[in-house]
């Protein structure tokens, strides 16, 4: 069945940068792969998403410019690259995916299947 992980996080000082990565394994075929974030005693928030065919990213208003989503095909894993790190973007980070349109990549409901997160702490 379908499977994700997720790695890359860790402790970094306000500014800098941070790769995650999301492996995927099982059939996705089809499927729009996002990334959520959780910030102690905070709802899920949307990060950024991409579709199954690496052609539409979609990104939240407060990472735009910062961050980059991408996939690579190949090696089945989706990337979040995230430059200029704020103390604001701390929290645990999951990746998920969806069969859900463009209007919906940004609902948490949406997904359904989830990686066990990887945790991103920014210090200022």
């Amino acid at each position: 069945q379908v499977q994700l992980v997720e790695s890359g996080g860790g402790l970094v000082q306000a500014g800098g940068s941070l790769r995650l990565s999301c492996a995927y394994s099982g059939n996705v075929d089809s499927y729009a792969t996002g990334w959520f974030r959780q910030a102690p005693g905070k709802e899920h928030e949307f990060v950024a998403a991409i579709s199954w065919a690496g052609v539409s990213t979609y990104y939240r208003d407060s990472v735009k410019g910062r961050f980059t989503i991408s996939r690579d095909a190949a090696k089945n894993t989706v990337y979040l690259l995230m430059n200029n790190l704020k103390a604001e973007d701390t929290g645990v980070y999951y990746c998920g995916v969806t069969l859900a349109g463009a209007l919906r990549v940004g609902r948490h409901q949406e997904y359904e299947y989830w990686g066990q997160g990887t945790q991103v702490t920014v210090s200022s």
